[in-house]
């Protein structure tokens, strides 16, 4: 399959891998910010057979993951309306709140439906013009732009009962904050293909240009993975600070205009919470006044402090990179993908999920 198979060579793969033990005289962490490369790399193997002074982090490269958890219980709670209807993406549904989850509320008797689109909603919304119809739009640039669409779609159909409880976060400001936190010790990033899709590769030069440190944007098959670490140890072998694209057949540098469009014309930019993380200025998106009908929370004068985590979890350590699920007290014991107590180990892009996965140790 093209764009596929190319990239999963074994011999390209192992060359890559050869070329990398040519850089073992200096201990270098990276870290990547996307939940599907963290996937890739442990499917594919790829910490394994790095040399042992290359350190892999995983990052807040999940959306579901770093949502405080006070957004779910209040999903949770709208869940419990007579009037309402949740739609929602399927990752969101085990996702645990305070008490309980969505999944548990649904087999309470709340309506709750999955989704594969947010146009779905407005079919929804169409067909109960008696209820609300709440979308739980969580997620990053790659995301975010559908979520406009489907608002403009809305408004353009005078579809009045459908609204948006929103959670979209903007990535370069997450790692802005992962940078000038000193313990981590970051010396590169593996960045990230989706959001990069979307966002294209200007927005991260702050981090060659404020901090001197080199990134790599990537794709998710082994040797597209590989050769982004080797583009990677090279500059901070070189001392070259700088960003680079390896993933030219979807990446471009100015991004997805169109889509970057829809941003700007639905969204405003605002300071977000971040779990694990805390408040961070401008990294997340809130409906305009011009779409603001559509805000949930504006609907039904919902004010709520935001708050992360269950009692033990260490999920917020884990997505700012500080320890590996393996640190955790709950991991693989109280925390498992069928009883989960964060969203680490719920989402399919979570650091616990893929430790719980592959990690043979």
């Amino acid at each position: 399959m093209k764009f596929v198979e190319e990239f999963r060579n074994e011999e390209l793969a192992k060359s890559l891998v050869k070329k990398l033990q040519e850089f073992t005289d200096v201990n270098v962490n990276i870290m990547e910010v996307c939940g599907t490369h963290t996937m890739s790399i442990f499917r594919y193997g790829i910490r394994s057979i790095l040399p042992k002074n290359i350190n892999l982090i995983s990052g807040p490269g999940c959306p579901v993951c770093v949502t405080p958890q006070s957004y779910m219980d209040v999903a949770i709670e709208l869940a419990s309306r007579k009037d309402v209807i949740i739609t929602t993406f399927g990752d969101m549904m085990r996702v645990p709140g305070k008490k309980g989850s969505l999944l548990k509320k649904k087999a309470e008797g709340a309506d709750v439906r999955i989704v594969y689109s947010p146009m779905d909603s407005i079919t929804i919304a169409q067909n109960n013009p008696s209820k609300k119809v709440i979308f739980l739009s969580v997620g990053f640039e790659t995301t975010t732009p559908m979520t406009a669409l489907t608002a403009m779609e809305a408004k353009k159909k005078n579809v009045g009962n459908l609204l948006f409880l929103t959670a979209h976060k903007i990535v370069p400001p997450a790692m802005e904050a992962l940078v000038q936190d000193k313990e981590l010790k970051l010396d590169g990033f593996l960045l990230p293909g989706h959001v990069s899709a979307i966002i294209g590769t200007k927005p991260y030069e702050f981090l060659s240009e404020k901090h001197g440190i080199p990134a790599v944007v990537t794709g998710f098959e082994p040797t597209d993975i590989l050769q982004g670490i080797n583009t990677l140890i090279t500059m901070i072998h070189k001392k070259e600070h700088k960003i680079t694209n390896e993933y030219k057949r979807i990446v471009r540098a100015d991004g997805n205009a169109v889509a970057m469009q829809y941003l700007d014309q639905v969204f405003d930019v605002v300071d977000s919470r971040w779990r694990g993380i805390g408040l961070i200025p401008g990294s997340g998106y809130i409906f305009n006044k011009n779409f603001e009908e559509f805000d949930a929370l504006k609907h039904f004068k919902i004010e709520y402090e935001e708050y992360d985590g269950s009692p033990g979890c260490r999920c917020g350590e884990i997505l700012k990179g500080k320890i590996t699920p393996l640190q955790c007290p709950l991991f693989k014991k109280a925390c498992t993908p069928e009883n989960p107590i964060g969203s680490c180990m719920v989402s399919s892009e979570g650091t616990c999920a893929a430790f719980y996965r592959y990690h043979s140790v």
